[in-house]
């Protein structure tokens, strides 16, 4: 009996000693609820800055440009030579060739003699860049998208300009990086067709500078969306657009961890993560990605049909390879020797994949497939240059 005495009040005593001290922080956290990442159909209104509203001269003045290689140092690479309709306007090698190289897609080369190093990215795909940093339904800015593989500049305006500028992309050895764009501009305004075009677009008095090439340029790529794939049909209400496996798949993408990085109407949440993608061979040092921590942006999982080889260095050629890869980290085990695996992203650790799933998540993946988009080609530039530029 006195034990149980002693007892009781030793509890009540701490109790009222709890009670005391209304005010003083608890010092135990309660665990709370993980976010559940989610993804969502695409909006179909595309925004734009307040600065550079779309028009129809806008857009006719950009597909033109894009298409047309007056635009690189040498005269003989437009936007299109790896950003072509034909090819998802991606493209399909796994490191793109621009300046001196000639034909199109797998056929694409360097021409000989050659000195324009490799490139050392994938060129992804410019459908649905209109949506970069796209969250929620409507959640983003495009004055500040994310563009590129390191995120190095934000808006299509900026985007547009920075091959332009790149040896190896379009600029080529004929012209300095301080030189180019100050010389495109001066080839366009001695073309008459160029000054009415802009003026249509921008008014009689703008002037036809690097600030509106980026900014007619980026009106057209807002056009090249795919907003209409079996997904978006799904989630906006037809539940007959996607089969049951595929929805099987879906669920798996779900639960295994895929959904963490890829989530939002892109199935990208724009974030840069370490995974530590092998190296391509192809390219002579190790490509340290952003501020050389070897992280890259997520990928858009919308039009994987298109886009193969995967990875910001084209390092995987099939989605099978992808998931492998995934599937390889999550164990702890890295393919690249200049990534530890203390340094892969925390996401990586609560990947739980199999095998056995993988089958019915590509499946999933093949419903963000949506070929329903601007394929026109123009028949002529401005210029008198060919269509796309060294191509055939």
């Amino acid at each position: 009996m006195r034990i149980c005495f002693c007892i009781y009040v030793l509890a009540l005593f701490v109790i009222l000693a709890g009670c005391g001290h209304p005010n003083k922080k608890q010092e135990i956290d309660i665990p709370q609820p993980k976010e559940i990442a989610k993804v969502a159909a695409l909006p179909k209104i595309i925004k734009t800055p307040i600065g550079n509203p779309n028009s129809k001269e806008k857009e006719l003045l950009g597909k033109l440009l894009f298409y047309d290689p007056v635009l690189s140092g040498g005269k003989d690479i437009a936007c299109a030579s790896c950003h072509h309709p034909a090819t998802g306007y991606a493209e399909f090698l796994d490191l793109s060739i621009g300046a001196n190289g000639q034909g199109l897609g797998s056929k694409r080369a360097f021409k000989e003699p050659n000195i324009i190093p490799q490139m050392k990215r994938n060129s992804p795909t410019i459908l649905n860049t209109a949506y970069n940093g796209i969250h929620g339904k409507d959640d983003y800015d495009p004055e500040n998208a994310p563009m590129f593989w390191d995120d190095r500049v934000k808006s299509l305006e900026k985007q547009a300009l920075e091959p332009i500028k790149t040896l190896e992309e379009m600029k080529g050895v004929h012209f300095s990086k301080s030189q180019i764009l100050t010389e495109v501009a001066s080839r366009l305004e001695s073309i008459p067709e160029y000054k009415s075009l802009f003026a249509e677009a921008f008014g009689e008095d703008a002037p036809i500078d690097s600030i509106h090439i980026g900014m007619a340029i980026a009106s057209f790529e807002r056009t090249l969306v795919a907003n209409n794939s079996r997904f978006d049909q799904y989630m906006t209400g037809d539940v007959d657009a996607i089969s049951h496996s595929e929805k099987e798949g879906f669920e798996l993408f779900k639960s295994v961890g895929c959904i963490n990085c890829h989530n939002g109407p892109m199935f990208s949440d724009y974030k840069l993560h370490v995974l530590g993608v092998p190296e391509n061979n192809k390219v002579p040092e190790p490509d340290s990605g952003f501020e050389e921590s070897f992280a890259f942006r997520t990928a858009s999982l919308r039009n994987l049909r298109f886009t193969a080889p995967y990875m910001h260095n084209g390092a995987f050629q099939n989605l099978k390879q992808v998931l492998e890869f995934y599937e390889d980290i999550s164990f702890g085990k890295t393919r690249n020797p200049s990534v530890s695996k203390e340094m892969f992203d925390p996401f990586v650790r609560e990947l739980q994949l199999s095998v056995k799933d993988m089958s019915l998540i590509i499946s999933f993946l093949n419903t963000l497939n949506d070929d329903n988009f601007d394929k026109e080609i123009p028949q002529k530039v401005p210029s008198g240059l060919p269509v796309g530029g060294n191509i055939q």
